[in-house]
């Protein structure tokens, strides 16, 4: 029999003996055994910290950024074997769509975050916090990379996304990573790990694999390691509450199934786009992944005068799913992922049959196998029940609910103790804001579809990689993805403190206050490489005269009553006719900029500006021009120009040395190799 491997301490490795044989979820013929015995995991987890967290955390973040790029570009290419793979999963093309390809997606999103990051290998989060008068001791907090690594433990229903979803993560953060996919499916994701490390895009140790049961992988875990559970809630919060994630303070992110709800708006009755809209999704929630998804809709709310058109809706287009083997034409549901998963669905819809009517399908299923057909029940009084909002069967079953108003809608919803998703069809915004408003606290998103976002929203069930995945109570109250949010969970902020020589050396990027020595030469006449944090550009003055402002008014269109009528400034804070701020700016543009064609290829924009003291006729400015900070750019093509974005600080003073405005000004300038 095949023996799926383990992948640990650089290199291939099948475990000691079968723990599980993995099943063709459509023939029930085996396909091979897994197994994690004797894999000595303190030994996996320190290699994982040495060797990959090492080799990442002299990355930065744009180098990391690309490292993922180029993982997506080598999985998409060879996506294909993976589709051939998943198809033994039970999964449909969509079904494996949404597995595959959602997770590659997931690593194309991330890697285009390394553009919010720094070009450093850690994270300058947010700005100097000034602590002192004098401005000589400040403060500025810093992101730093965990020194452990991140223990992920997915869930059999997506063995691809699942894991490439959080390894995203982890690894543009600069922190390595072991994974431990279901045993039912894992055999899915061995096959994409072997792409993963065969392509060498990875340094090595900063993915780890373990394919079988992983008795045991969290027993090592040590301070600095982050721990990721998504599955039941029982399982994840039993793991969750060992003493020692409290005696040792791992994080523990626990992302959760759980009893989703969708509404349907009361403006949305029979005959309207989202009445149809509202039958389409729920019906769809029900069968893709033959609703082996965390995010499915289990309960279904809509206004008592519409329940029996939406039974009657949802029922008929249930009837024309056809379910059957993935690979034949047509079939729209595979089977579940095993037969005991089957088997599990099934003494689940036992236990809410006892309180809820049957409406669509049986209880047992329909079919043999790892098969279970679609079930549709119905609550008649949801206030009052229980199982429905307790029990899920995690499969193609759902259960009708009705609703009186909005409010009560968005209590029925809170009532599955905290869920994943909840979502509402409707096509009044002021029931949107309220559903939003007053179900939001017990949910992780919640989805707000009309006919105006159909044709591009995403639906339901998908979970957006730049939007936050988790939700509270019985959803795990846990948080993964979100963009740089998810990045956040595997760095270390620490508060520096010192003068601001020290926090600019050390973030490097200016701060006021900070050395500032004249550049020489002038710094438009310096390439990318050869600019220094600090280094500044003192400009000669201009004294601003009356007919400064009125050539700048006639030129930019720009009249306001202030710059042009000193009749109008009484109850003002102006006591004369004031310079333009946008001329200030320009003008200073004027003073420090060096006109002969050097490196500057172009102005990129203007990130901050401040006008901070009314500039009057007879004023005098001067302007320093200070490298604030500096960020390569990546070439688009060989032939592309090779160069970096300099962040310049512009501040603008007047005769009394007062600070009249500052910006934050950037340029792309060009590297003085072109290689």
């Amino acid at each position: 029999m095949k023996r799926f491997e383990n992948y640990v301490l650089g290199q291939w490795t099948p475990g000691a003996d079968a723990e599980y044989v993995a099943r063709h979820a459509v023939t029930g013929a085996e396909l091979g055994s897994v197994s994690s015995l004797g894999l000595d995991y303190a030994e996996v987890l320190d290699y994982g910290r040495r060797m990959g967290g090492s080799a990442l955390r002299a990355m930065t973040f744009p180098q990391r950024g690309l490292m993922l790029k180029a993982l997506a570009m080598h999985l998409q290419a060879r996506k294909e074997d993976y589709y051939a793979v998943s198809y033994a999963t039970g999964a449909t093309r969509v079904d494996s769509w949404i597995d595959i390809e959602g997770g590659i997606g997931n690593l194309y999103t991330y890697a285009s975050l390394r553009r919010e990051f720094p070009d450093l290998p850690y994270h300058v989060d947010g700005g100097l916090v000034k602590l002192s008068k004098g401005g000589t001791f400040g403060g500025q907090h810093l992101m730093l990379p965990l020194r452990g690594v991140a223990v992920h433990i997915n869930a059999f229903n997506f063995p691809v996304w699942g894991m490439l979803e959080k390894i995203a993560v982890n690894l543009l953060a600069g922190v390595p990573a072991v994974v431990k996919p279901s045993e039912f499916t894992s055999f899915l994701t061995e096959r994409v790990v072997r792409d993963i490390v065969s392509s060498g895009i990875l340094p090595e140790g900063a993915l780890q694999l373990v394919v079988g049961k992983g008795h045991g992988i969290l027993d090592p875990v040590q301070r600095q390691d982050v721990v990721t559970f998504t599955g039941s809630y029982a399982t994840g919060y039993r793991l969750k509450s060992t003493g020692r994630f409290a005696e040792l303070g791992v994080p523990f992110n626990l992302e959760a199934d759980s009893l989703n709800a969708t509404v349907l708006g009361p403006d949305a009755v029979a005959g309207t786009p989202e009445f149809d809209l509202f039958v389409k999704e729920v019906a769809k929630e029900m069968t893709i992944k033959a609703g082996q998804k965390c995010t499915a809709v289990r309960r279904i709310i809509v206004p008592e005068g519409q329940l029996e058109a939406v039974q009657t809706a949802v029922a008929q287009r249930l009837a024309g799913v056809r379910m059957g083997d993935p690979a034949q034409d047509g079939v729209r549901m595979g089977p579940l992922a095993t037969t005991l998963q089957a088997d599990r669905v099934r003494e689940a819809a036992q236990v809410l049959a006892v309180e809820n009517e049957v409406v669509y399908g049986s209880v047992d299923g329909g079919a043999e196998g790892a098969y279970y057909q679609p079930l549709l029940m119905r609550c008649a009084r949801p206030l009052d029940a229980n199982a429905a909002h307790r029990i899920e069967a995690f499969g193609p079953v759902a259960t009708l609910m009705p609703y009186r108003d909005v409010a009560e809608a968005a209590q029925i919803a809170a009532m599955g103790g905290g869920s994943l998703v909840s979502s509402i069809v409707t096509a009044d915004k002021n029931a949107a804001k309220e559903f939003v408003l007053e179900a939001g606290y017990s949910h992780g998103r919640v989805l707000v579809l009309d006919s105006s976002s159909a044709k591009e929203s995403t639906g339901h069930g998908s979970p957006m990689p730049l939007l936050t995945h988790g939700g509270p109570g019985r959803a795990g109250d846990g948080e993964e993805m979100g963009g740089i949010r998810g990045v956040m969970h595997y760095l270390q902020r620490v508060a520096v403190q010192g003068h601001p020589n020290v926090l600019s050396h050390v973030a490097e990027r200016y701060y006021p206050g900070a050395d500032r020595p004249e550049a020489n030469p002038h710094l438009f006449r310096q390439h990318f490489e050869d600019l220094r944090i600090g280094d500044t550009v003192t400009t000669a003055t201009h004294t601003v005269t009356l007919q400064d402002i009125e050539n700048f008014a006639e030129l930019s269109g720009d009249k306001f009553y202030a710059h042009m009528d000193a009749n109008s400034l009484e109850g003002t804070i102006f006591t004369g006719r004031v310079a333009h701020g946008y001329f200030i700016l320009s003008r200073a543009a004027g003073l420090f900029v060096d006109p002969p064609k050097g490196p500057v290829l172009l102005n990129y924009g203007i990130d901050t500006c401040r006008f901070t003291k009314p500039v009057y006729p007879g004023s005098t400015i001067q302007v320093k021009l200070t490298v604030q900070e500096k960020v390569d750019q990546e070439k688009r093509s060989p032939e592309d120009i090779a160069k970096g974005i300099v962040k310049y600080y512009v501040e603008v003073v007047d005769e009394t040395t007062e600070v009249v405005a500052v910006a934050t000004i950037l340029t792309m300038v060009k590297k003085r190799n072109q290689a």
